[in-house]
């Protein structure tokens, strides 16, 4: 029988067909995106521009777009992408090549994320679009500052961010021990916010 399960150097073994959220470690997801590159690696840099950058820079703009948001949202949306720790970061357009199979196994896995860390299953259609709106701005700083896109093209794929200063989001490739140590300690910071009421309206 063909191996359905990834060994984790937490030492975890995640069942990638059902995958239990007693199996999620955060080091294993930040160490993980750590080393996913943005953009298949074709991006400017001595360093690649990692998924758990990606990831902390759509958490910052989603937090300028929405300055009333818990610390829940502020989670699930430094999470949206934490799958890819597991199956990596496919590029849109050969995700809409393989179809269905791709999202069914990206579906379970956030699910598994997100009970691990006590949060909703699934964020919930507007929360989802809102994060959504952040990770489509951040995509198109990406694209035109290192992934070669001219600013024509940027705006025909991702349309033009309003209401955010391109000089208020940084982004120069980290090695991967730092966006690794990042992740950690933004996810630590929001997760002990979590447990003080008085921070969460912050």
């Amino acid at each position: 029988m063909a191996r359905a399960w990834q060994r984790m150097l937490s030492g975890r073994r995640l069942d990638l067909l059902d995958p239990s959220p007693l199996d999620i470690e955060l080091s294993d997801i930040a160490h993980g995106l750590a080393r996913v590159a943005r953009w298949n690696g074709q991006t400017h840099g001595d360093n690649a521009f990692s998924v758990a950058q990606h990831s902390l820079i759509v958490e910052e703009i989603f937090r300028l777009q929405n300055p009333s948001s818990s610390v829940v949202d502020l989670l699930m949306t430094l999470l949206h992408d934490a799958p890819e720790y597991v199956i990596g970061d496919m590029i849109s357009p050969f995700k809409a090549v393989v179809g269905g199979g791709y999202k069914t196994v990206e579906h379970r896995l956030e699910a598994a994320v997100h009970l691990r860390f006590g949060l909703p299953a699934h964020p919930s259609k507007e929360l989802k679009t809102r994060i959504k709106k952040a990770d489509t701005v951040a995509a198109y700083f990406e694209a035109t500052e290192l992934a070669g896109f001219t600013h024509e093209e940027a705006r025909k794929f991702f349309g033009l961010p309003r209401g955010i200063a391109r000089d208020a989001i940084p982004i120069v490739p980290l090695p991967a021990s730092q966006a690794q140590r990042q992740f950690i300690e933004r996810f630590e910071a929001l997760d002990r916010a979590r447990s003080t009421p008085a921070v969460q309206s912050s």
